[in-house]
């Protein structure tokens, strides 16, 4: 893909077309002839000097290089090196000389394509004032055309004289044309219709457009296209203008606005009039590279997260999701029906969750589909795990957070996010100032972690998920599971994400330090009906560092009858001996947990009351033993060390007594 900021241009052509005289005569603004006749000063070269066109003097303000070449076998090599450095070849051919012209098809574009040369050609007819009679532009096109029908490389042909001269900066805006705003990735000349990828690209582009989505672009969506692609509003006169043109096509095209169909005819028009560059700039405008396809940079512009940050959604990007959602919400019922979602994502590559168990990882209503309060908290929960994701479909769904009626040029996606404060200076300075926490939710299999996570969504509790009792069926949980929600607290919403790992993955996010620093809160959960359950936790703190994280004690199936633990101490003492709150007793079948999801959320924006003593004070008795054992082992082959060296340097015990008394002034209080 040639660099937009130059365009290098390679004369090619028979010898005496006159490939010399037009570079010549576009510099010097005058013909200079190379006959005999002529002094030798007056006399072109036979291959002119590579010149360089400062952008300034372009009219597509870029720097453009024009090389010059010669067709004698000698000169192959050079040639063919000029070409495969070309952006866009100019193959030139007299118009007084039909042989040349024959030459095009049977001997020059054939040589391209054979050298592996995949560029936009443009046919140069020179001589054009040795002419004899009038062409018609139809003669033209009927002389051009077999040509343009076999050779899709070729863009266009003009007609110049480098003697008169006449068309000779036209033949290099052309050539500059074709390499920024090539014809051929939009437009197919021989069925005389767009590209599919353009029709695409242009189709996403009217959707996203149409901001009140109901299928049509009415004078102020007009103007605020206008305004983003040509940083200037539509007058009045364009308006009917376009609005004309669309309708001579197709009356039904044009209603109260532009439908699709008449949007797609306005740039069919526009390229077949030869002015690629307005369709170009608003395929950049919204994104797209040269293959039509959304630019890297567009979809995922640098943003860079210091270590312990995370990222949320700015009230710039809440805004801009909170409205998309109210746009595409036609029954206005507060709800996204499957329909609704469909369309909503249909200008991105589908929806970003369809593998994520959406919806139940949010709020619905009761049909299913996802509310306004669960689709900001998804969005929410994929900013704070995958950034880049929601950076993506910001790009994809049209996010601009320029107001319409605003003159200045749209921010990019990253204005649609914000960056925390690093965790450990929240924690310093005892003032929480995120509003998504991570929470994760450890403990043994058939504990009642996925119900949990179910109530938390407001879904109904079903019985074979946690081995309850009657719940047939239970399967323990083996991919990552993530719900969220907001919880209001003191007047403020705050979101808490809570990940369940399944005993494939708990491991390895255990054992990952990055993993375990971004979460907020880790959620210990037990059966407290089963033996078992809570010596699980227990082991699991022993095996892994996790004094460091803020943590909340949870014994679910409160239920049932309440089980004695086989664990040294029980969950109550063991709690109290981290200096924490005895677990928090609740049940799913018994309906909400409100005052749960508070809780925890109260230990993440207060974490360093939650912060256990250390691992010591939960240790077992034997362990214990073990410890004061390998304390005291320690101790005593210090003490032999030290001994065994003050002997070798020849001091006593008395000696040492002594300096240390005169040194902290013992021996004085002795002499009083």
């Amino acid at each position: 893909m040639p660099r937009r900021d130059l365009v290098r241009i390679v004369l090619v052509g028979d010898d005496g077309v006159g490939k010399s005289s037009i570079i010549t005569s576009l510099i010097k603004e005058s013909f200079v002839n190379n006959t005999k006749t002529c002094t030798l000063l007056k006399k072109v070269q036979h291959v002119v000097p590579e010149v360089t066109i400062p952008p300034e003097v372009t009219p597509e303000n870029v720097t453009t290089s024009i090389v010059d070449t010669s067709s004698n076998p000698r000169s192959r090599a050079h040639l063919l090196s000029q070409l495969t450095r070309a952006h866009v070849i100019c193959l030139v051919y007299s118009i007084s000389e039909p042989s040349s012209f024959d030459r095009v098809a049977e001997y020059w574009l054939p040589l391209f394509r054979r050298e592996g040369i995949n560029i936009p050609v443009i046919l140069v007819g020179n001589k054009i004032d040795l002419r004899g009679g009038q062409v018609t532009n139809q003669g033209l096109e009927d002389e051009i055309a077999p040509i343009m029908r076999e050779f899709k490389e070729v863009e266009t042909v003009v007609e110049c004289s480098a003697l008169l001269p006449l068309n000779v900066s036209e033949v290099f805006y052309f050539a500059q044309k074709a390499v920024l705003h090539p014809t051929a990735p939009l437009y197919d000349s021989r069925e005389h219709t767009l590209k599919p990828k353009c029709l695409e690209a242009l189709k996403r582009i009217f959707r996203i457009s149409d901001v009140d989505k109901d299928g049509l672009l009415n004078a102020v969506e007009l103007n605020q296209f206008q305004q983003k692609c040509f940083s200037t509003p539509l007058q009045y006169q364009e308006l009917e203008g376009i609005l004309d043109l669309v309708r001579s096509y197709d009356p039904s095209a044009v209603l109260p606005g532009i439908t699709e169909l008449g949007f797609l005819y306005l740039h069919t028009i526009f390229i077949q009039q030869g002015r690629m560059e307005t369709t170009w700039t608003v395929l950049r405008k919204f994104g797209y590279g040269e293959g039509l396809d959304l630019r890297e940079d567009f979809l995922t512009p640098r943003f860079d997260v210091p270590y312990d940050c995370s990222v949320e959604l700015s009230p710039l990007g809440n805004q801009f999701l909170t409205d998309i959602f109210e746009a595409y919400d036609k029954d206005q019922d507060g709800a996204l029906s499957q329909s609704e979602l469909d369309e909503l994502f249909s200008t991105s590559p589908g929806n970003p969750w369809s593998a994520s168990g959406f919806p139940d990882s949010t709020i619905t209503d009761d049909m299913g589909r996802v509310t306004l309060q669960g689709w900001l908290a998804q969005w929410s929960m994929t900013t704070l795990l995958d950034h880049r994701t929601t950076l993506n479909y910001l790009a994809y769904l049209g996010y601009s957070s320029t107001p319409s009626a605003s003159t200045e040029p749209p921010l990019s996606t990253p204005t649609a996010l914000h960056i925390t404060r690093p965790r450990k200076q929240d924690r310093r300075q005892k003032k929480v100032t995120r509003s998504v926490f991570l929470c994760y939710v450890l403990g043994a299999t058939g504990s009642g972690k996925t119900s949990l996570l179910r109530s938390f969504v407001n879904k109904g509790f079903r019985g074979h998920e946690d081995g309850s009792p009657g719940g047939y069926g239970y399967e323990p949980t083996t991919k990552v599971l993530s719900v969220v929600n907001s919880v209001e607290i003191e007047g403020q919403e705050k979101y808490l994400v809570l990940q369940e790992f399944g005993s494939k993955y708990e491991s390895e996010t255990l054992r990952n330090s990055k993993k375990l620093d971004m979460a907020d809160v880790i959620i210990y959960v037990h059966d407290s009906s089963d033996t078992n359950s809570f010596s699980y936790i227990s082991n699991l703190r022993q095996q892994y560092s996790l004094d460091h994280i803020p943590a909340i004690f949870v014994a679910t199936k409160s239920d049932l009858d309440l089980a004695q633990q086989r664990h040294e101490v029980q969950p109550d003492s063991y709690c109290r001996r981290l200096g924490l709150p005895a677990p928090m007793a609740v049940s799913a079948r018994l309906g909400p947990m409100t005052n749960l999801w508070v809780a925890i959320t109260r230990v993440a924006l207060n974490p360093t009351s939650s912060l256990a003593r250390g691992p010591s004070s939960t240790m077992s008795p034997a362990q214990r033993v073990r410890m004061i054992a390998s304390i005291t082992l320690a101790t005593t082959t210090f003490t032999a060390v030290v001994g065994i060296w003050m002997r070798y340097q020849g001091y006593t015990l008395r000696g040492i007594w002594g300096w240390i008394g005169r040194i902290s002034g013992l021996g004085r209080g002795g002499q009083q």
